[in-house]
């Protein structure tokens, strides 16, 4: 019975958004009202300049942006909160669609005076496609915003899924007073400026007629929140849970995460109806989370969590049965026992040796480079999860040694670095020289500082053209062994051995898929 009801309890979800929407402030209230850190933007050292807890890397702080999937667990109203915060700018959305396969919901986060973007649309694609519930949190309501109805207009038609407000927020910019919670019909109204930690006074009123409400607010606001309930309440039909759960419907929040308002709200609605972890599909069969048997795949791995150390993190989740430390666990790869000493959980940066995990969990492994992205841990079964796509790189560079004294340093660097899937690495099989593919031109600069700072290795990046990375396969050996010997100047390997074609322009690519008819160019592989 235990199994069954530490599934029940626990929440693991990603918050995503575009690109300075307050997703990074949102995970950090979110964990100062869950009681994890008690002040925003808490890091573990005085010298470093306030951050974000989930930025815990030395250029995230400096850049101001998300660029590592951060995983942060906490308690609250029974349940176990795993929150795993997403890099927003989309160089590294790679990251983000790979995190989305091992979370069972999604905050979506918006901001209220820009609205939908380009990339949020581009996360619900991949929501949509796993039919991942979605929660919508409307944010930055503390600066002037467009109006609660016309937001909520405009994230039906663009995200294309219906929503059904569950707080409503009261004015916006100077004037914002604070949310009005649909679900629970009561008013919370922070009196103090407390910003920085979650002990803020509020105010409660249950009835939106009686006269304190006026007292608290003003005559005027009270009067526009009673009319913009009614049409709350007159427009959208009473919250379905079950639609939320199918993907259906997304319920939405108001408010303003720098200001605390409206995150409580979000949190206790967020732990009532958010779902426990779900059955994850593999090649051969759907695991459920019930099963006896432990069984957890590799999403992402972190090189460096701690510089001191150069220790690699494989993230482990959990998708059935308990995981304890010292079993034995089958590497399905491999075909190797595995057993791990020291598991650990994480709060950001901060770890702790874990003797048990459950479903939804994610665990960190060390790795001295035993692990790829997309490995099965079971108890002995053959299975192997799927959907976390590998997608194929935009830009291309060729990488080189700025230092001949430094050239271990740089080969193992590049080494550890690929492994995390951030970018991929080809070797030429013209003339052996090593080529990083990447979706984004920003990710040249994150591996370029990493390698410098974590690995005292130093590089220079030389333009190559290339149009696309594709994979090739074939059933017919002849054919296949042809088009490498034609296309001698554009092949390559990449990191596992396989063969890809760089193919420098779309003609030469359309070309080829119509030439060599046997043929599978593929564009994304699967880990």
């Amino acid at each position: 019975m235990a199994l069954q009801d530490e599934i029940a309890r626990r929440r693991t979800f990603a918050v995503i958004a575009h690109p300075d929407a307050g997703k990074t402030t949102l995970t950090e209230k979110l964990l100062l009202f869950g009681g994890a850190i008690h002040v925003a933007g808490a890091v573990k050292s005085n010298k470093i300049k306030k951050g974000a807890t989930s930025d815990f890397m030395e250029i995230e702080r400096q850049r101001g942006i998300s660029v590592a999937t951060a995983v942060m667990g906490f308690e609250y109203a029974g349940c176990k909160i795993n929150i795993l915060d997403t890099p927003g700018h989309e160089d590294f959305a790679e990251d983000t669609y790979r995190t989305l396969t091992a979370v069972d919901s999604v905050i979506i986060v918006i901001d209220g005076a820009k609205g939908v973007e380009a990339q949020t649309r581009k996360l619900m694609e991949v929501c949509r496609m796993r039919k991942t519930p979605v929660i919508v949190f409307i944010n930055k309501l503390d600066r002037p915003s467009k109006e609660p109805f016309d937001l909520l207009d405009e994230v039906e038609r663009e995200l294309r899924i219906r929503v059904r407000p569950l707080a409503f927020p009261i004015s916006n910019g100077p004037t914002f007073k604070g949310v009005y919670n649909l679900y629970e019909k009561h008013l919370s109204l922070f009196t103090s400026d407390e910003k920085l930690t979650a002990d803020a006074s509020t105010v409660e009123i249950r009835d939106l007629q009686a006269p304190e409400l006026a007292q608290h607010i003003g005559e005027k606001f009270a009067e526009q929140l009673r009319q913009d309930v009614e049409l709350v309440e007159g427009v959208y039909d009473a919250f379905d849970r079950e639609a939320y759960l199918r993907g259906e419907l997304a319920p939405v929040f108001f408010g303003s995460a720098v200001n605390n308002f409206g995150v409580r709200e979000l949190l206790e609605c967020f732990v009532r109806i958010a779902p426990a972890p779900r059955p994850a599909p593999t090649e051969s069969r759907t695991v459920e989370p019930q099963e006896g048997k432990m069984t957890g795949f590799v999403f992402k791995i972190h090189a460096n969590m701690d510089p001191n150390h150069r220790d690699r993190i494989a993230f482990l989740k959990i998708c059935s049965g308990m995981f304890e430390r010292n079993k034995n666990y089958l590497h399905v790869r491999s075909g190797k026992q595995m057993k791990f000493s020291s598991p650990t959980a994480f709060m950001a940066e901060k770890k702790s040796v874990i003797d048990q995990a459950w479903p939804g969990d994610i665990v960190g492994l060390h790795d001295t480079g035993n692990f790829k992205i997309g490995d099965t841990f079971t108890e002995g079964e053959t299975l192997k999860f799927t959907g976390i796509p590998s997608f194929a790189p935009e830009q291309f560079r060729y990488i080189e040694n700025a230092d001949p004294m430094k050239f271990k340093q740089l080969a193992k660097g590049i080494d550890q670095l690929m492994d995390e899937g951030v970018a991929q690495l080809f070797t030429s099989s013209l003339n052996g020289r090593k080529i990083i593919g990447t979706v984004g031109a920003l990710q040249f600069e994150v591996i370029q500082y990493r390698l410098e700072h974590e690995y005292n290795a130093s590089c220079r990046w030389e333009p190559i053209s290339i149009y696309k990375a594709c994979w090739i396969e074939s059933d017919n050996a002849e054919q296949l062994a042809d088009f490498k010997k034609r296309k001698h100047t554009n092949m390559a390997v990449d990191k596992h051995g396989r063969d890809v074609f760089l193919a420098d322009t779309s003609y030469a690519l359309a070309l080829a898929q119509e030439n060599f008819k046997d043929i599978r160019f593929s564009f994304a592989s699967e880990f």
